[in-house]
């Protein structure tokens, strides 16, 4: 049973089952999964200028299409309102954002490797932001727009009680949530 994260003389500790890791760490990888299905779409084409081909940047002609999934779309939004500049932000930024996003999952795996974690505050902050793309995803899947919809879902507690794979995912949220929550009030705890 997962015990909530505390800021400690060692760090910031807190334990988690061999089940509970076992989720979190297939949640961190279907992320991965879905972020490295987006990076595809950046990969250049051989007879690419050289110079953009050095810095990896696709040339301005080549815009990218918006994420076609709602979850990755939440992963990675639009920078602006104005699709002009929003476009090219995504093609100025967009892979390394997903680079930068799977790095921190696949740490954030490597983690959850021992029922006991002990974290710096620098690796506290690198699980929170796993965490919360493994939220937002989740969110995207129970569709929360709303407070109303965040509240229907905090109302599954009870695994026996769960019938559909909605309800599942519900508890699997919350579960997330829960842990993001108890390591964020850790790490505010660390900074003061």
């Amino acid at each position: 049973m997962a015990k909530a994260f505390k800021n400690g003389a060692r760090g910031i500790t807190g334990s988690l089952a061999s089940a509970e890791r076992k989720l979190l760490r297939e949640l961190f990888s279907d992320v991965i999964t879905v972020l490295e299905e987006r990076a595809q779409i950046h990969e250049l084409p051989e007879d690419l200028d050289p110079l953009y081909a050095l810095t990896g940047m696709r040339p301005e002609s080549a815009n990218l299409p918006e994420p076609a999934d709602a979850a990755v779309k939440r992963l990675l939004p639009d920078a602006s309102d104005d699709k002009d500049v929003a476009d090219e932000f995504r093609r100025l930024t967009e892979l390394d954002l997903i680079t930068e996003k799977i790095s921190l999952l696949r740490r954030s795996q490597l983690l959850l490797e021992t029922e006991k974690l002990v974290l710096s505050v620098s690796e506290a902050q690198g699980f929170a932001r796993a965490l919360n793309d493994v939220r937002l995803v989740l969110a995207e899947r129970l569709n929360i727009q709303s407070e109303a919809d965040s509240e229907r879902i905090a109302q599954l507690v009870d695994a026996a009680k769960v019938t559909t794979s909605e309800e599942y995912l519900g508890l699997v949220y919350n579960l997330v949530s829960w842990v993001q929550d108890t390591l964020m009030q850790a790490l505010m705890s660390a900074e003061r």
